[in-house]
This record gives C-alpha cells, sequence and structure tokens, in this order.
C-alpha cells in the first residue's frame, strides 16, 4: 500500500484519486432517531398496539428480513377481522402512550402502573398491548432478559407474532443491532400492513394496529437510515407521520417531522429541513419534554449544516429543558451531544469533563447504544489530549459494543473523527490506517445510497411510464389506421403517379439534403455536449474526465511531460467562516490566475474540490521550476476579492518531470499523478506556501519504485528521492 495523505490536511480521496467532503456530525441515535450517524437524540415512541396474525413459526432476535416499504395504522376500540387481537379504545391507547413516554426516564415507576393494569379485570382484553408496552419499559430499563420473556409469551398469542417482532426488534435497537432491529421491524410490516393501508381522509380500517405499525416504521427507517438510503427513508417517515395525525397524536408527528427534517439535511434540502423543524416546535408547544427533544433535533439539523452558533444554542436550550421536565435520560444524551460539540469547537477538556458526567447515568440504563456513541466521542477527546492508553481502551469498548451491527453510516463517521483527531496531535500513521478503512466504508455507502435513490425513482415514474406506453400504443394504431387510409386512397391516384415522378424525385432530392443537415447539426449539437461534460461548470476549467480522455489518446503505455499537483490551503476554513459562495469566488479566481501563469500549450484542469491539476507536455525540466513559482506567487501575490472583502489564499504544489531522473523508467500516467500528489502532501506538511518538486530518484527498476511509492517519507528521508523547495510570497501577519 502506498502512502498516501494523513487525515486532516486535505479532504479525503476515493478510488483513482476522487475527493469527497469530510463529515461532520456526532456519531449515533438512540430508538426513535433515524442513522448511526446522527447526533444522539430521544426515543419518543408512543405505547404500541399490535395487529394479530396467526403465524405459528418461533422468533429470534437474530431474525431478520429484506428491507420493503411498509405501510400505515389505527385508532379506535375495534376487533381485527380475524377476531385475535382487539385494538384498545382511544381512553387505553391515550393511558399506554402516556406510559411508554414515562418509561424511557423513570421505567420502574412506569412498569409498576402497567402491571396495575394488568391485574385489572376490565382490561383482560388488551392484556397482549399491555404487556407488549411493559417489555418496551423493561427494554427502555436495560432487562433485556425481561424483555425477551414478554416476547415469548406474545409470540404464543394467537395473533401475538406481530407484538413479539417489533418488542424484539427494538430491543435489538437498544443494544445497537440496527440492522437486525430493520429486519425484524419489516417482518412484523408484512403483518401488519394488510390491516393498515394508507390513510384516506381522517379514520383508520378496523383492526388496524396504527402505534404498532408507526413503531415498526420508524425502526425500518433507521435501518434505512444506517445503509445510507435517505430516500427509502423518506418514503417510511411520511408514511408514519400519516398515521400518527390521523391518530390525532401530537407527541408522535412532532417526532417524526424532528426526524424528516434531519433526513432532508443529510439530502441537501436545507429548505425542507426548515419546514419541519418549524411544524415540529408549533407541535411542541407547552410540553416541556417535547420541546427539548424538539431543539435537540434543531441542533442536529444545524451540526450536519455546519452552524456551530446555532448548534450551540439549540444544544444548551434543550439541555436546560430536559432538566426542567427532570428526565436525566434526556439530559444523559444531551450531554453526549454537547460532548461532540466540544470536540469539534476544540474544547477537548470540557467533552471529557461532560462525557464523564454522563457515561454512569447511560449505563445505569443499559442504554449500549447511546454509551457506544459517548465512549467514541470520549475516545476522540483523549486522543486529542494525547492520552492515547485511555483513549484506546476506549476504542476497544466501542468496538466490543459494535459487534453484530451492520451499521457502515456510523462506523465511517467514528473512523473518520478518530483519524482526523490522530491527525490532529501528529499521529500520521494511526491516521493514514483508519483513514483507509473509513474511505472503503463510505465508497459502498455512497454505492448504496446512489442504488435506493434510482429504485425509489423507478417506484415513483412506473406508473407514468405505463401511461406512456399505453399512449404509444394508442398512437401506433392511429399510425396503422392512416396507412390503410393511404393505401385505400393511392389506388385512386396510381394514374398520376408516372406524371408526378419528376416532382418525386426533386422531393426526395431537398428531403435528403434536410436529412443531411439535420444529421450535420445532431454531430454538432453531440460534440458540443460532449465539450460541455468535459468542462467544469464553475470555472470553466477541463474536468477530471477530459483529463482521462487527453491520458487516453497520448498516454497509453509510457507518461511524458511535467505534471504540477495544486491545492489551496485551508480552504475549508475559508468555507467555514465566510460561507460558500466565497468559497466559490476564491476557486474561481485562483482558476484564473493558474490559466494565466501557465503557458498556452498547458492543460489546467479542476481535479476535484480546492485541487487542480496542471499538464505541461512539452516543457523543459529546468523550466518545470519556474513554471511552478509563476503560480504560486500569482496565486498568492495578491489577495483574492469576494463580496465579504479581501481575503488572503495561498496554495501548495507538487511537482515532477517525467520519466524520473535518472533512470527514466516508464511510468502509466496514474502513477505520475500520484508522484506529484505525494510532492504536494511533503509540500503540506512542512507548512503549506510553498512547492515541491521531485528533482532525481534512486530507482533502477520499477519494482523500486514501487518500494519508494510504499513509503515515501522513508525514501525522502534517506535521500533516495531528492526534492526541490520553492517557498511562496511571505504574507502579513493574521
Amino acid at each position: 500500500m502506498r502512502r498516501g495523505r494523513p487525515m486532516g490536511l486535505a479532504r479525503k480521496r476515493g478510488p483513482l484519486m476522487s475527493r469527497a467532503w469530510t463529515g461532520r456530525g456526532v456519531v449515533i441515535a438512540v430508538a426513535g432517531v433515524l442513522a448511526g450517524s446522527l447526533p444522539l437524540a430521544p426515543d419518543l415512541s408512543a405505547a404500541a398496539v399490535p395487529r394479530s396474525v396467526n403465524v405459528t413459526a418461533p422468533i429470534t432476535e437474530a431474525s431478520g428480513a429484506a428491507s420493503a416499504k411498509p405501510v400505515p395504522a389505527p385508532t379506535g376500540a375495534s376487533t381485527s377481522p380475524s377476531g385475535v387481537l382487539p385494538v384498545p379504545d382511544r381512553a387505553l391507547d391515550a393511558q399506554l402512550a402516556q406510559l411508554d413516554r414515562l418509561g424511557l426516564n423513570e421505567p420502574d415507576k412506569a412498569a409498576q402502573q402497567l402491571r396495575v393494569l394488568l391485574a385489572e379485570s376490565a382490561h383482560a382484553a388488551h392484556r397482549a398491548h399491555i404487556e407488549y408496552t411493559l417489555g418496551r419499559v423493561e427494554s427502555s430499563a436495560g432487562h433485556p432478559d425481561e424483555v425477551r420473556r414478554i416476547a415469548a409469551a406474545l409470540q404464543e398469542r394467537p395473533g401475538g407474532r406481530a407484538l413479539a417482532l417489533v418488542l424484539l426488534a427494538e430491543q435489538q435497537d437498544r443494544l445497537g443491532q440496527t440492522g437486525r432491529a430493520g429486519g425484524l421491524a419489516q417482518q412484523a410490516l408484512q403483518l401488519l400492513s394488510p390491516e393498515c393501508p394508507t390513510p384516506q381522509g381522517q379514520s383508520l380500517p378496523a383492526g388496524c394496529d396504527a402505534r404498532v405499525t408507526i413503531q415498526a416504521l420508524r425502526l425500518v427507517a433507521r435501518a434505512e437510515a444506517a445503509r445510507g438510503e435517505s430516500a427509502f427513508v423518506e418514503t417510511s417517515l411520511r408514511r408514519a407521520l400519516t398515521l400518527a395525525q390521523t391518530l390525532q397524536d401530537p407527541n408522535t408527528s412532532g417526532l417524526l417531522m424532528a426526524q424528516l427534517a434531519y433526513n432532508s439535511q443529510v439530502r441537501d434540502e436545507p429548505a425542507a429541513a426548515q419546514q419541519w423543524l418549524a411544524q415540529s416546535w408549533q407541535l411542541a408547544q407547552g410540553d416541556v419534554l417535547a420541546m427539548s427533544r424538539a431543539r435537540m433535533y434543531e441542533s442536529m439539523v444545524a451540526s450536519r449544516r455546519g452552524d456551530r452558533g446555532l448548534q450551540q444554542t439549540a444544544l444548551e436550550e434543550a439541555l436546560r429543558l430536559a432538566r426542567q421536565a427532570g428526565a436525566r435520560r434526556d439530559v444523559a444524551q444531551i450531554q453526549n451531544n454537547l460532548t461532540d460539540f466540544h470536540i469539534h469547537t476544540d474544547q477537548a477538556a470540557a467533552a471529557v469533563r461532560v462525557a464523564r458526567e454522563a457515561l454512569p447515568v447511560l449505563q445505569s440504563y443499559n442504554d449500549q447504544a447511546a454509551e457506544r456513541t459517548l465512549r467514541h466521542n470520549l475516545s476522540v477527546a483523549l486522543v486529542l489530549q494525547r492520552q492515547f492508553e485511555p483513549a484506546r481502551r476506549e476504542i476497544a469498548r466501542v468496538i466490543e459494543l459494535t459487534v453484530g451491527d451492520n451499521d457502515p453510516v456510523r462506523r465511517a463517521v467514528q473512523l473518520r473523527e478518530l483519524g482526523e483527531a490522530y491527525a490532529k496531535v501528529g499521529q500520521w500513521r494511526e491516521s493514514l490506517r483508519l483513514y483507509h478503512e473509513e474511505r472503503a466504508l463510505s465508497a459502498a455507502t455512497a454505492q448504496r445510497n446512489r442504488e435506493s435513490s434510482l429504485q425509489q425513482l423507478r417506484l415513483k415514474y412506473d406508473s407514468e411510464a405505463k401511461q406512456r406506453d399505453l399512449e404509444l400504443l394508442r398512437r401506433d394504431q392511429a399510425l396503422k389506421d392512416q396507412e390503410l387510409a393511404n393505401r385505400s386512397l393511392a389506388q385512386y391516384v396510381g394514374v398520376g403517379l408516372a406524371v408526378l415522378l419528376g416532382l418525386s424525385l426533386v422531393l426526395i432530392g431537398v428531403m435528403l439534403a434536410r436529412v443531411r443537415e439535420a444529421n450535420r447539426k445532431l454531430k454538432a449539437n453531440q460534440n458540443l455536449l460532449r465539450a460541455q461534460s468535459e468542462r467544469d461548470p464553475l470555472t470553466d476549467l477541463a474536468n477530471r474526465r477530459h483529463f482521462l480522455a487527453v491520458m487516453d489518446r497520448h498516454a497509453k503505455d509510457m507518461f511524458t511531460g511535467a505534471l504540477l499537483m495544486i491545492d489551496i490551503d485551508h480552504f475549508k476554513h475559508v468555507n467555514d467562516r465566510h460561507g460558500h459562495a466565497a468559497g466559490d469566488s476564491v476557486i474561481v479566481e485562483v482558476s484564473r490566475r493558474i490559466s494565466a501563469a501557465v503557458r498556452q500549450e498547458d492543460l489546467v484542469v479542476r481535479w476535484g474540490g480546492e485541487e487542480f491539476l496542471v499538464f505541461a507536455r512539452n516543457v523543459a525540466p529546468e523550466q518545470l521550476r519556474l513554471l511552478a513559482e509563476r503560480i504560486l506567487f500569482s496565486v498568492g501575490q495578491e489577495p483574492v476579492q469576494t463580496a465579504g472583502g479581501a481575503l488572503r489564499v495561498t496554495c501548495s504544489i507538487g511537482f515532477a518531470h517525467f520519466p524520473l531522473p535518472p533512470a527514466l523508467l516508464a511510468l502509466h500516467w496514474e502513477q505520475a499523478v500520484n508522484w506529484a500528489d505525494m510532492a504536494l502532501y511533503t509540500a503540506k506538511s512542512q507548512g503549506r506556501n510553498r512547492a515541491r518538486g521531485i528533482v532525481t530518484v534512486e530507482a533502477g527498476d520499477a519494482q523500486a519504485l514501487i518500494q519508494i511509492e510504499a513509503d515515501f517519507d522513508a525514501a525522502c528521508s534517506s535521500e533516495r528521492v531528492q526534492l526541490q523547495t520553492i517557498l511562496g510570497p511571505a504574507q502579513p501577519p493574521a
């Protein structure tokens, strides 16, 4: 494996050197939040009322199901058509919902009241739903054995399988096993959905178990989010919201709206996220705990957006409201997110203090998912304080708590944050190892997200496609009818064909001319589209696709010429402090300055993000240093003017002339780009605002070159690679 760039110096690199933005935000969520990559948030699910189906197959917590899309649920006192499990009336439904909510912070008190309800003969017909709610409360209390006992009892009841599946799914979710939880919930939805189609109007079908269906949908949405399938998350949550609104349940509706807000921000739809947050906050008015949780989600959306000021304000308000409500668990969960905030604002000591204050509370509830998040945040903070041995112990504990959980999104974020922390304190080897592991996970997650979005679009437009097919068939039939009519008409005008033959030949000539003109325009349009696809829309420079085409034509076997890899220094600070509009202005101006500094025959490519690549095919080795120096001073000599004022911008450059002297060994162009990138890495690691060029490489054959690539730093230290340095323009003090 070649030695690449440590995390924290620039953006991350995907296959064939593609770049992706560094993620931000905290790490996971407990039951009631969507995905493992989110900040921690509380479970607001209401009491459940399951659907009955006579199924005898045994249930285990390892059971799983595919992620098919579920359907919604009911209200009113009624009995399912099978007559097995009656749905509780509104009064009992509301009472169970209240006790379920109480159970999150005071499980012992809620369990005691539920056992009183079980003893009352008036509720004998709804005993299964009371037991199910008791199981949820026991899960909140961290009593997995009791949850399994209740689930086994529900499994023995006729029609109780759906309740048992959802209960076991929630238990798996509490243990941080999001993937298993989603599979069990999907099995439950297959039993619940036939009685709970999407509601039309203000009522639900008799026998529809709305609350259980809502909870199953939310668990499925969490599993989908953990797999990076944000399009499916939207569908599941909207179905659940429709049910909650039909139930006229503001608490559950507000929570689902807050979750939709976060998912909208994940999908880069900030306007939709703000609308959902506003509706969630409106529904929470008058309920201190609901207001705290609404503020919690607001902080999560702000974190995702990079608005640290709003994130801090929302977190502090959420913490104040949670303490006012006396909700110990909510307080600990908010402190968990506050720990992450301190980490991202360079307050490692405060992060360690808050994390150690919250950890005993979460452990008292045996909340492994929340504990895993908190220990991860604590490990990052300890690394930043250079307490590596305690950090390693916390990392090992996080890995223990993660065993069996298929949540690549959360794991990728954890690896990224740990890698950035190690890079920040100069532990480059550990940072590089974590970077490569995170890059593989992120690539797989992005692919799954793309596939789910495409599948969602196919489902959305399937009906329209069928309508278009029918319209095409109708038009085809009309054309056939017209063709028959034309044939009949041809019989009457056959005599005139001889007279019109000459005119027909003229018309054919005209048509051929028009066809040729149409083909010419079509080819011109194709060439224009091809050219546009190979240009960067922001800077109008060539993009990576154009560079690959050039390499395919001129450098298939052996690359010759010079490459200069250019990276804008501290570009992330420009975006964070001055906004993305200022960042775009900087990129455009830097691209203009680079283009002005190079020769007319040189190719300037926007390689990705804030990186540029210059391909100088015919430059002499002794002229390459002057070209690098000209670019360095052209970029950094004068400040860049933006709408917010002038910004000092510098760049770092790595450059080399190929074949590499003195052996002049043949290299593929991808290897050449990699050598220029390694030279750039040394320029950034030695302080930025400079260029580093490869002068000589002591390698007698291709194998020796590969060995040098594998540990470029060591090769430089041992002088097997000779580098020259060009310092950039002096910058005024900050």
